[in-house]
């Protein structure tokens, strides 16, 4: 199965980063550079330009592949499944026509790409935790972050030798690397207050109404699109012309995830959702940058953004792994209440709600981070947990590791007399981490009208709530409020998710 755009190749006539290379018009896609990691285990495209009619040929590890460019002089070709390798091979390109692109130092291992905004872009030299961590079998390609009008061709960037500067992609690489022997590509692509909106290509608004709004909007706004042009035109921005750009819809992906597909990759890891947690529901008419979707409607636009990007690289096997938003305890005024400690605020809790819902989609994970975050820093330090949680998840679900990387998953609830029985999966070994009973449990009865705080016990692998005001429970929220105290955890030390299973409307 072949991407959607991958007719989409490369036009530019310069080449960057490359080895040796004859004819203005040969090139190859940004991706690939020396020291670049290509993927294992699966096909691997490879695409670039050349002199229309000119056969190509591509050579790494015992394998050569030809092509012959077409009227449009774009080429594409795929090389066979390849193994992991750490030893740094060379990767040639020619032409019939005496043209040769040589690269140096090529591996094979797992790829991942690295998205979102500030707290995936977020440095790692601030975490005292990843200070010291091994870069061993680590390489990173970090696109520059900025926008383009159209879907591009190429991105800048080249791979380097060494883990990434991104905090929660290091630590990602890090731990990963140390499931298993192979290499550890990461491509870095991010961007601090960019909604979802910035990362979905213009064809999505066949279907979501409300980005085909954002999108005639823009296309109407020759004021904002002369403004961006003039900031392109610099070799420097200014601070505000950064934060115009990165805020707008479309044009981050046109420029820094276009260029990549179809390049070989285990799949994405995903750290976004900040920016979409402006309001609750519906899209307000200002200012211009809440044009975005709210926390109820996330759900369906982040499965939908995911289905696209497999679309665009082919397979429907392109993993995602999502980051769940931390602790934070910042609140919606359009809430029942204003007090932060109650489940039916509008807190950051119904934004984690949509981010679990992508595991209704295959291959899919996400990271538990409700222990994690800090009540008044939308960006707080505690970065290392999350680049492990999610090197877990990855190697349990892509390398096929037997090691527990979830917490306690809710499973059903059952009442029994005044109690409610909560049954768990991933729950051997259920315990807290301070010795003292669950918190952040609500109940309430059929009618879920009434909350109360839960009195819990652990049993087994089940946990039993009571409340003297509830006389029968019916439904419970688990750490459903915008920074919980929580201290549930398994064996594995991994927190439990938190959960409602009332259908309440926030």
């Amino acid at each position: 199965m072949f991407p959607l755009r991958f007719a989409l190749l490369l036009v530019c006539t310069c080449l960057l980063g490359f080895g040796h290379a004859q004819g203005a018009d040969f090139s190859l896609a940004s991706p690939f550079t020396d020291h670049m990691v290509l993927q294992r285990d699966q096909l691997v495209p490879v695409w670039g330009n050349a002199q229309a009619g000119a056969k190509v040929t591509v050579t790494f590890a015992n394998q050569e592949k030809t092509t012959v460019a077409d009227g449009d002089g774009k080429w594409q070709l795929t090389l066979d499944s390849l193994s992991g390798s750490a030893e740094g091979r060379s990767f040639s390109v020619t032409t019939d026509q005496g043209d040769e692109i040589s690269l140096s130092d090529v591996v094979v291992g797992e790829v991942w790409i690295c998205s979102g905004q500030s707290n995936m872009q977020m440095g790692r030299g601030g975490v005292p935790e990843l200070k010291d961590l091994s870069e061993k079998n680590l390489r990173t390609f970090e696109v520059k972050r900025t926008v383009a009008f159209t879907e591009q061709d190429r991105a800048e960037g080249t791979w380097a030798v060494g883990g990434p500067g991104s905090a929660v992609a290091f630590g990602f690489a890090h731990f990963l690397a140390k499931q298993t022997d192979v290499p550890i590509g990461i491509i870095l692509a991010a961007w601090g207050s960019s909604s979802i909106e910035a990362w979905m290509p213009r064809d999505m608004t066949e279907q979501f109404p409300h980005f085909k709004t954002i999108m005639e909007e823009w296309d109407a706004n020759t004021e904002a699109q002369e403004k961006i042009k003039a900031a392109l035109a610099k070799e420097k921005w200014s601070g505000p012309e950064d934060v115009f750009m990165r805020r707008q819809s479309c044009i981050v992906y046109n420029a820094m995830i276009a260029p990549l597909a179809p390049y070989a990759c285990r799949g994405l890891v995903w750290y976004q959702g900040e920016r979409n947690t402006r309001y609750i529901s519906g899209m307000p008419d200002e200012p211009w940058f809440h044009r975005v979707a709210g926390i109820r409607e996330y759900d369906e636009v982040l499965q939908g953004w995911m289905q696209r990007y497999r679309k665009e690289w082919g397979r429907d096997d392109f993993h995602f792994l999502l980051v769940m938003l931390p602790g934070y305890g910042s609140l919606l005024q359009s809430g029942p209440t204003m007090n932060p400690d109650h489940p039916t605020s509008h807190s950051w809790a119904w934004m984690r709600e949509s981010q679990l819902a992508s595991l209704e989609l295959p291959a899919t994970g996400v990271a538990n981070t409700i222990d994690l975050g800090d009540v008044k820093n939308i960006h707080p330090k505690d970065k290392a947990p999350i680049g492990q949680r999610l090197a877990l998840l990855a190697a349990r679900d892509t390398l096929g590791l037997e090691i527990e990387a979830s917490g306690p998953v809710f499973r059903k609830a059952t009442t029994k007399g005044d109690r409610l029985v909560i049954q768990w999966d991933h729950a051997a070994g259920l315990s807290t981490t301070d010795g003292a009973a669950p918190r952040e449990f609500w109940i309430a009865d059929e009618a879920a009208e009434d909350w109360k705080p839960a009195t819990a016990k652990i049993v087994g692998e089940t946990i039993e709530l009571h409340s003297s005001e509830i006389a029968k429970p019916a439904v419970v929220r688990y750490a459903f409020t915008g920074k919980p105290k929580v201290n549930l955890v398994n064996g594995a030390g991994l927190p439990a998710y938190p959960f409602r299973n009332d259908n309440e409307a926030p």
